[in-house]
């Protein structure tokens, strides 16, 4: 049987709506699964005349409505949208609101069984935040609702597989961030992820240093020989196949010829910026660590975009395509 994936549609005011329709209007994409999105119908009604795409779904009221025999593509409508003021590509505490609404029930029909994976279209940051949402965002969100305390963001696209050891603060606090413990632990998460759900028995790891020339022995920083490196030591004494820290520059040149399965990197941009270079349009988030699978595409809600048809499907599309072939290989190890 096909998997279900339970599909958000992210900031009602963004390109999340135009990004899920041009998706599963692709014949390709739409029978990778079968589909709930979680949204509201006046919305998903708006963008799809938007689009001119013939797209058809069924909506439905609630989860009770959903059953083992259910196919195709399911709209679960929470109505949480005024059509009287809609606008695209606005910043609205209604929408952050709403947003964060469909994740809660998303996050619902994972736990009942009701869907294998779920697939995020992004959410505004600034609208949630206006709405009383206290998270940084999804990850931190969704690691709360199911107890995760070891999570990573995981990035893939083209030759490129990056796990980055911090996410989204300042580069004044990277440094003061990184523990021994922690990447310890993000070497072990990456490790049994990439055998359950990619079917990489001997995964070779990459890892980045933090300074230019890893340090070069203590002279340019210490992070190298106090931190990364007694980590990676010890991920090696448990039997992974781990290299590093060695300079970005050059790792990610290695890892371009195929030389190692995953990179981990030490800050935001030192894995972003290559990847986005060689796979901007089909990188994919994946969270590691949940009691779940989760994807999304590696963007966000593009306002200056929304509503004008622009939006490029290609990431979501990546982002369903994983969620759907992770939900299957889990399925298989079982």
């Amino acid at each position: 049987m096909k998997p279900v994936i339970c599909i958000t549609m992210g900031d009602p005011s963004g390109i999340g709506p135009e990004i899920i329709i041009k998706s599963l209007s692709a014949p390709a994409v739409r029978e990778a699964a079968s589909f709930i999105i979680v949204g509201d119908e006046f919305v998903f009604k708006q963008t799809t005349a938007l689009t001119g795409a013939a797209f058809k779904y069924k909506t439905i009221k609630n989860i009770k409505q959903i059953d083992s025999n259910s196919s195709g593509v399911l709209l679960l409508d929470l109505k949480n949208i005024n059509r009287k003021n809609y606008r695209y590509g606005c910043v609205c505490s209604e929408y952050g609101k709403a947003a964060i609404e469909y994740i809660k029930k998303a996050y619902l029909l994972i736990k009942s069984e009701k869907a294998h994976a779920l697939v995020t279209a992004p959410i505004n940051k600034y609208s949630a935040k206006k709405s009383g949402f206290k998270f940084k965002g999804h990850t931190e969100f969704l690691a709360h609702l199911c107890g995760a305390k070891n999570v990573a963001m995981m990035l893939t696209g083209g030759p490129f597989t990056i796990v980055l050891a911090t996410t989204h603060i300042p580069m004044k606090t990277v440094a003061g961030s990184l523990k021994k413990d922690n990447l310890l632990k993000m070497i072990m998460l990456i490790d049994e992820w990439m055998r359950v759900y990619f079917e990489a028995q001997f995964c070779k790891i990459g890892v980045c240093a933090l300074n230019p020339h890893a340090g070069e022995e203590g002279t340019i920083g210490v992070e190298e020989k106090q931190i990364i490196i007694p980590a990676v030591e010890q991920a090696r004494k448990k039997g992974i196949n781990i290299c590093g820290p060695y300079p970005a520059d050059s790792l990610f040149y290695q890892a371009y010829d195929g030389e190692y399965d995953v990179i981990l990197c030490m800050y935001h941009d030192q894995g972003l910026i290559p990847l986005k270079m060689v796979a901007r349009d089909e990188s994919v988030n994946i969270t590691l660590g949940l009691s779940f699978i989760r994807t999304s595409p590696a963007h966000g809600t593009a306002f200056d975009i929304a509503g004008k048809n622009k939006a490029n499907s290609r990431s979501f599309s990546a982002a369903i395509r994983a969620a759907a072939q992770m939900a299957s290989r889990k399925k298989a190890s079982v």
